[in-house]
């Protein structure tokens, strides 16, 4: 699934230039940490920017500027040992990005008894020097609160695969997610489903809190595009259909053909707008070509949407950018509701018509007809699809009534069980808390009835995509 850029990630290590003089090896024994550390950086799809051991106010004013010149999109700050703040301050203050601090320690314990034996107390202190990476913890937060520079901590141990490295992991990801929404561009075509009131939302502040760009596009362009497709492009197009879905026998093969015929042209209004996302709804009544194009998108949108272009229906905005988080996570993020409660089972069931990420489905997706797009003008073909039984996330994108963006979240389980076959996306949720505390607690903050679901649990990488974002973050469950 789609993984977006790689994050372009600073590192640099502190340590007092008056050591080195004093205590042979150390400056080497700790640069050697150092690189070790950029390696295993590397290996998570960073592209890393070393800017070494900094040891010197001189050296970290031009890490400074080094990163911000890079255009860094986080800092990690290793402290390797003992170090005043004033060779930290000024890297972050030019740098001006999120900045994590690793207290990592080379070993999880001092060998005391070896330690002990030392006869020389010049090596006894270089020793105990290589491990003081905790020292200077707290002088170096003291400084960044009282600049006001936000930060966040990893402690551990240097090799510690399961707890540091998931976590300076999940940072790396979403640092790339916020870049990846920083770039997105947001297509909107059409209007908005009338008396969702829910769901409309304030563009501006999506781009004040995400970045990115919205396009607002014609149903019209749609519609004139999909007049230049060829005979030939559909035939191609139903070909690819057929190997990406399971065709019903009941779908007409003019159903078919229209569909595909849409999916060209909607390939073509992505390119040529460079969409990352797009989020639509239009009736197009009184207008037949429009009218026939909108009700034949949901195929040509699931492809969209299985190839990292995130389409969310209903004009949903907020679901979109809620869509391509996930989407831009490798999570997938699947345009859902829910819609009805399983009280026997003790699960929520949730599903939608339109687009599904057929990536995160479980097994191959149907496509069927539909004589009628419930609540929606016309008739076409619609897919129907679980997700994958196993751990999933759901997110929503909050617009709170003070003005800012919120990012819900809930980790849960797609269970196997009896779904309705009524050609839209159904699944099946269990929550740790139970169905009914899952949706009162869920209803508590107010989001939109639409969200978005991806497969495993993500939720410690969204609570840290809110902290670059300056986000509020509420897991219910």
């Amino acid at each position: 699934m789609n993984k977006g850029a790689r994050a372009k990630v600073g590192l640099f290590g502190v340590g007092l230039e008056t050591y080195w003089k004093q205590f042979d090896g150390l400056k080497e024994r700790l640069m050697g940490y150092l690189e070790e550390l950029a390696e295993q950086l590397t290996t998570l799809h960073a592209e890393v920017f070393n800017e070494g051991l900094i040891d010197t106010p001189e050296k970290a004013f031009a890490a400074g500027r080094m990163f911000r010149q890079n255009e860094v999109d986080i800092i990690f700050l290793y402290v390797t040992t003992y170090a005043v703040s004033s060779t930290v301050l000024p890297v972050v203050q030019r740098a001006k990005v999120p900045v994590i601090v690793l207290n990592l320690s080379p070993e999880a314990t001092i060998n005391y008894a070896e330690f002990n034996r030392m006869k020389d107390r010049t090596k006894m202190t270089g020793e105990w020097l290589a491990y003081c990476s905790a020292c200077p913890v707290p002088e170096i937060a003291s400084v960044f609160k009282q600049a006001r520079i936000p930060f966040y901590q990893v402690t551990g141990v240097l090799d510690d695969e399961v707890g540091v490295w998931k976590e300076v992991g999940d940072w790396i990801d979403a640092a790339r997610v916020a870049f990846t929404m920083y770039n997105n561009r947001l297509g909107l075509m059409g209007n908005y489903y009338g008396g969702m009131l829910d769901i409309y939302s304030n563009l501006t502040l999506h781009c004040a809190g995400f970045g990115g760009h919205i396009e607002i596009i014609e149903a019209d362009e749609l519609a004139a595009l999909r007049g230049q497709v060829t005979e030939q492009e559909i035939k191609d197009r139903m070909a690819v259909f057929y190997e990406s879905f399971e065709i019903q026998q009941d779908c007409a093969p003019e159903e078919l053909a229209r569909a595909a015929r849409t999916s060209v042209a909607l390939d073509i209004l992505v390119d040529r707008h460079q969409l990352g996302s797009m989020a639509y709804y239009h009736k197009g009544t009184g207008n037949e070509a429009n009218e026939d194009t909108m009700s034949s998108v949901i195929l040509g949108n699931t492809l969209l949407t299985a190839r990292g272009v995130p389409v969310a229906g209903e004009y949903e905005v907020k679901n979109a950018q809620a869509m391509k988080i996930m989407d831009s996570f490798g999570a997938g993020g699947s345009f859902t509701e829910y819609y009805a409660m399983d009280y026997k089972d003790d699960v929520v069931l949730m599903g939608h018509d339109g687009p599904g990420h057929i990536r995160i489905a479980q097994g191959k997706t149907k496509v069927r007809p539909l004589y009628v797009y419930h609540g929606k003008v016309g008739k076409g073909l619609s897919v129907e699809m679980s997700v994958k039984n196993g751990p999933v996330t759901l997110l929503s994108v909050v617009e709170q009534n003070n003005g800012t963006l919120m990012l819900l979240c809930a980790e849960g389980e797609s269970v196997a069980g009896p779904i309705l076959e009524i050609g839209n996306t159904n699944s099946r949720y269990r929550f740790s808390v139970g169905a009914k505390k899952f949706v009162e607690d869920w209803n508590n903050e107010g989001p939109a009835h639409h969200c978005a679901v991806g497969v495993g649990h993500i939720a410690s990488k969204i609570k840290k995509l809110g902290r670059l974002l300056n986000m509020d973050v509420v897991q219910v469950c």
